[in-house]
């Protein structure tokens, strides 16, 4: 494929519309878009919630909020506003009812936006109370956290430009530079099934898609979640290809030795699943993306560690 050295439309606009910010997003994001605060589901808090088994909670307790890990950088998942530092998503949205349901109005949620491959380190120093932020649970990160959930059933996919014919799924990347987040798990299935891939890593995915738009990169894989994000704000420019190729459970961090809040957790979402909430909040936030609500992967209510 010929590669043309003119910038894209859609990608001058961004261009364009960084410069208005004065610096503030990072050349050729897609812009920040999302669900309106009026549209998004109100949680009612459990006012009489009690947890002194969690050491977490009680830390929580006495600080009188939550403090959350999240993502600042995913479309209708998880997406911090850089003019008003809002977060908003369908991530920030789970984050939210847990709150509620552990006694805390989540309005008062301290969201603290960590990169994937510092995510264990900021669970096990006590810097964030809990995750919410695209985090795949598999057997070796259960060695060093622990999970609540799933929440949510994703797929790893590759997102390409539009003009890019070549790229139908991860059979197609020999000697393509394929951008994903360092220390993700889409990057290491990457690195050990298709090792005739060129790699290229970044702590965050806008990064990997800045260089997918200027055409120093051929794809960005991670969640199909994440890419219909970033698809769905620039359709003229970018698309998925292919069928997803894994199945990546979303569950909840949490420190590995507070099962107590991983219990209430994993009850706490099984009521918000049953009351509509979940569903309530898929729609006002990922399902913006065109893609209508799935049904809620079964809980894992794996034993205390």
């Amino acid at each position: 494929m010929q590669r043309t050295h003119r910038a894209p439309a859609a990608l001058a606009l961004l261009l364009a519309a960084a410069a208005v910010l004065g610096g503030c997003g990072r050349e050729g994001s897609p812009p920040v878009k999302g669900p309106q605060p009026d549209q998004l589901p109100v949680y009612q808090v459990d006012k009489d919630f009690s947890l002194p088994d969690s050491p977490t909670w009680e830390r929580a307790k006495k600080r009188g909020h939550l403090v959350v890990g999240a993502k600042e950088d995913q479309p209708y998942m998880g997406e911090r506003d850089p003019a008003t530092d809002r977060y908003s998503g369908f991530d920030i949205e789970i984050a939210r009812m847990m709150a509620a349901s552990l006694g805390f109005d989540p309005a008062g949620i301290s969201f603290r936006t960590i990169a994937s491959a510092n995510r264990e380190t900021a669970l096990q120093n006590g810097q964030i109370d809990y995750y919410v932020g695209t985090y795949t649970i598999n057997d070796n990160r259960k060695k060093l956290v622990g999970f609540a959930g799933p929440y949510y059933l994703a797929g790893q996919s590759l997102l390409v430009r539009t003009d890019e014919n070549d790229i139908k799924g991860p059979q197609d990347l020999a000697g393509k530079r394929v951008c994903s987040a360092a220390g993700s798990t889409p990057y290491q299935r990457i690195e050990k099934d298709y090792p005739e891939a060129e790699l290229v890593s970044y702590d965050t995915y806008s990064a990997c898609v800045d260089n997918l738009l200027t055409y120093q990169v051929d794809a960005v894989t991670t969640d199909d979640t994440i890419l219909m994000g970033y698809a769905a704000k620039v359709p003229d420019e970018l698309k998925v290809v292919g069928e997803p190729f894994s199945e990546e459970p979303y569950g909840i961090g949490v420190p590995r030795d507070d099962d107590a809040l991983r219990f209430a957790l994993d009850d706490a979402l099984a009521a918000h699943e049953k009351n509509g909430d979940w569903k309530k909040a898929y729609d006002a936030t990922l399902g913006l993306s065109g893609v209508p609500a799935p049904t809620p992967p079964a809980i894992d209510r794996y034993p205390a560690s």
